[in-house]
């Protein structure tokens, strides 16, 4: 481990004697952004070399869509992101001004951001997760750099992977078993949190370590998004699969979030998560555990997401396993991302329970080879959940694609955790999805017929759960694997998915559907939830908005929403017209309206905001 400047780092990257010089990095928060920003400007000002970038989750700070976004995202952006720098290859690449010397090769991107962005499209590397090292490897990067925390004293300096030994471990194996050299690169970042365990390396895990105020910058974060009522009704009906005693995997966003909160409603508020419970399922046909937890869950996700960290706070993950080594731990996980209060609260924890959360290998969390004895005996009663956009009726889940081809996230650890639930005794895959989704102003089922692209196989096909209920797939036939479908869909589209049964014979010509699931509307799920909003809040976990941002956010969404409802866009024209009296000073002052003199196009839109609120 040999320390150096950034300039001396570029300088000794530039020297590798090769006509494409590859490097990799982690994904997520773990790339050393200045680092690689000094690198790609480099390349940018050299036309004659050329430069491949090998990474997943390239993290761009938030642009608005339009003035009022705008308006509201500049303060919010300095008060989340600090000096969070931009990764300056990302921002070219989204907008279509990488140099032709450069390319940027990915395996995961941020969901939905790069449909139409044909260099992402191209370039993209489908993967799953746990193969992700070995087809780096086999690229063979000349230069792997990594941003990682450190523990310095006078004796010493300790590196942690902290967010990202998930690849990194495996990647340096291989290239050595393979004999292909590779220069690894440390950059310090005084704000990743220190992760004990595998995290730690050892000193000659880097050739080259950098150490200057330059590489410590605020970590990337990602807000807490408001759970809907419709996100409790799917976590309350998750959370009646996780046995005490169990294994868990969840991931991030509003479901991740309604599931860690239903778990400890169930826990701290037991009678009444019963009576919510009994009250969302019509029929239940399947065991529901609802006891709380005494001997508590081991926690086993690809991510490390505030959920868990939650339950960890409410003594809900405590289950103690070993691993080969004979180390206690509670929770495995191979990254992180999440809110600012959540970086927070890793550096806070308290010693003894930060040693027993183990950032890992992702070999070793996503599948069971190797060490499999170890991992059969941790993992005992697991349940994996993940989300997928569509269900087709034969019970094959579309999670990363469009049936066009074109990426909108990538396969991730999905497929992983799905096929580890076929092979652990009594672990069971289950995928979430809302019901319905609005796509170009129309509401569309979320179920459907069928779709020409999947991401799990139907053979795979086990759980599945919308706000509607449960669906029980594993060893049914397609029959019956139809009609739970149905039993969970949509009530507005329930007679189309029966008629294309029928008329592909997976249902019988005189299929009825019984009318206890007839009323599956959105109106019935909000009635059930609303009496227990005082334990089921919008931000179970917090948020890093003030109360008048709260207001603001539903304001725009309201807007927007607009955009593509006639009747709506004619109600704010209307309340913009003629507003009620209320003091809205405060909001205007945070819009930035409070100055003395407007465009005709920006005292419209005041109007509109003012009109709405």
């Amino acid at each position: 481990m040999q320390k150096c400047t950034t300039a001396e780092a570029i300088e000794t990257i530039l020297s590798i004697d090769t006509p494409i010089l590859r490097i990799a990095m982690p994904l997520g928060i773990g790339k050393p952004n200045h680092l690689v920003n000094h690198l790609y400007r480099a390349f940018k000002n050299k036309p004659e070399r050329q430069l491949e970038i090998y990474t997943a989750l390239s993290l761009l700070l938030p642009e608005a869509g339009n003035e009022l976004e705008a308006r509201f995202l500049e303060p919010l952006l300095k008060r989340l992101y600090g000096d969070y720098p931009d990764l300056e290859y990302a921002r070219d690449a989204l907008n279509n001004r990488l140099p032709q010397n450069i390319r940027v090769y990915e395996f995961f991107l941020k969901s939905g951001d790069w449909l139409k962005n044909a260099s992402a499209q191209q370039h993209y590397i489908s993967s799953n997760y746990t193969h992700i090292a070995r087809d780096m490897a086999q690229r063979q990067p000349h230069v792997v750099i990594q941003a990682v925390s450190a523990k310095i004293t006078a004796q010493k300096t300790i590196l942690s992977l902290s967010s990202n030994p998930d690849t990194s471990l495996e990647l340096k194996e291989r290239l050595k078993n393979q004999g292909s050299p590779c220069l690894f690169i440390a950059a310090i970042n005084r704000e990743l949190p220190f992760m004990p365990g595998e995290a730690e390396t050892a000193p000659d895990f880097f050739d080259l370590v950098i150490n200057e105020d330059e590489s410590t910058h605020t970590l990337f974060c990602t807000p807490n998004s408001k759970v809907s009522k419709i996100d409790y009704a799917i976590g309350i009906h998750a959370s009646c699969l996780v046995r005490d005693g169990g294994t868990l995997q969840i991931g991030i966003g509003s479901l991740g979030d309604a599931i860690a909160q239903s778990l400890i409603v169930r826990h701290i508020h037991n009678h009444r998560y019963c009576s919510l419970l009994a009250s969302l399922q019509k029929n239940r046909q399947y065991p529901a555990c609802t006891e709380t937890f005494s001997e508590g869950l081991y926690g086993c996700s690809e991510m490390l997401v505030n959920g868990l960290l939650e339950l960890v706070d409410a003594d809900i993950i405590k289950r103690k396993v070993k691993d080969k080594r004979g180390r206690t731990k509670i929770l495995d996980a191979g990254f992180f991302i999440g809110p600012k209060k959540f970086y927070r609260k890793l550096c806070e924890l308290p010693e003894n329970t930060l040693n027993t959360i183990n950032m890992q290998r992702i070999d070793f969390i996503n599948h069971l080879y190797g060490d499999e004895a170890v991992k059969r005996d941790q993992r005992k009663d697991a349940v994996f959940i993940n989300t997928c956009m569509m269900i087709t009726l034969s019970g094959s889940a579309v999670s990363d694609a469009l049936e066009d081809g074109r990426i909108v996230s990538g396969i991730g650890g999905q497929y992983n955790f799905v096929a580890m639930a076929h092979e652990l005794e009594n672990a069971r895959s289950v995928l979430l999805l809302r019901a319905t989704r609005m796509q170009g102003g129309k509401l569309q089922s979320n179920i459907v017929t069928h779709y020409g692209h999947c991401s799990i196989p139907k053979h795979l096909r086990d759980i599945v759960i919308t706000e509607y209920g449960i669906a029980e797939l594993r060893g049914k036939t397609d029959s019956e694997v139809a009609e739970s479908l149905i039993k969970i869909s949509d009530s507005r589209f329930q007679q189309n998915l029966i008629d294309w049964a029928i008329a592909h014979q997976k249902l019988p010509a005189d299929f009825v559907l019984d009318p206890l699931y007839t009323n599956n509307t959105p109106e019935t799920v909000w009635q059930k939830i609303e009496p227990y909003r005082d334990i089921l809040p919008a931000y179970p976990f917090g948020h890093d908005f003030t109360e008048e941002e709260i207001q603001i956010i539903n304001t725009l969404r309201k807007l927007e929403h607009a955009q593509e409802h006639p009747a709506e866009l004619l109600k704010i024209l209307i309340h913009a017209l003629f507003p009620k009296e209320k003091d809205i000073s405060s909001y205007l002052q945070r819009m930035g309206y409070n100055e003395e003199r407007l465009t005709l196009k920006q005292a419209l839109l005041k109007k509109l905001f003012a009109g709405n609120l």
